[in-house]
């Protein structure tokens, strides 16, 4: 083999392993679909491909789920200087809607491992998936009204997670 970089080796898998699954096993992999969490990096390098791959998805998710929640997390902010870090996050924000349509449910975040954007992100999203939450925040209100706390959060015990507030 010849003498690539490491990362282009990786990409190339990656696109491989992509390719496979949205040609070979979309039907499978889309149906049913309940949220998608889509990562795209700032720093991307590969921009058109990174769009490319997302309105395979987006096509896929419109097909066989339509009613998907679309969670996209614009990663590595923490690179991009801070004076002009929310017109970037807003002109990504404007292209990847652009590339969905408007058809689908989206939530965009800003992330970084630097700061509590990640962390905040997905409590978001595990606080999605929790059924019934208006029960949940009703009966943790009845608990802090009991307790006469100003505050009550309940965490998700292995990652510590915001499940709900109140």
């Amino acid at each position: 083999m010849p003498n690539y970089p490491d990362h282009f080796i990786t990409s190339l898998a990656q696109d491989d392993f992509y390719r496979n699954y949205l040609e070979h096993m979309r039907d499978h992999i889309f149906r049913s679909v309940e949220l998608l969490i889509y990562v795209f990096d700032v720093e991307s390098e590969e921009q058109g491909n990174d769009f490319s791959q997302y309105a395979d998805v987006i096509e896929a998710l419109e097909q066989h789920s339509p009613d998907a929640r679309i969670y996209v997390l614009v990663h590595k902010m923490d690179l991009v200087k801070e004076e002009i870090r929310e017109s970037v996050f807003l002109q990504k924000q404007a292209s990847i809607v652009a590339q969905t349509g408007g058809r689908l449910r989206l939530c965009f975040f800003q992330t970084s491992i630097w700061d509590e954007t990640l962390y905040r992100a997905w409590s978001h999203i595990v606080y999605s998936l929790v059924p019934n939450t208006a029960f949940l925040e009703a009966q943790l209100n009845v608990f802090c009204n009991m307790c006469g706390a100003d505050e009550v959060v309940l965490f998700e015990s292995t990652t510590f997670l915001v499940i709900a507030h109140v």
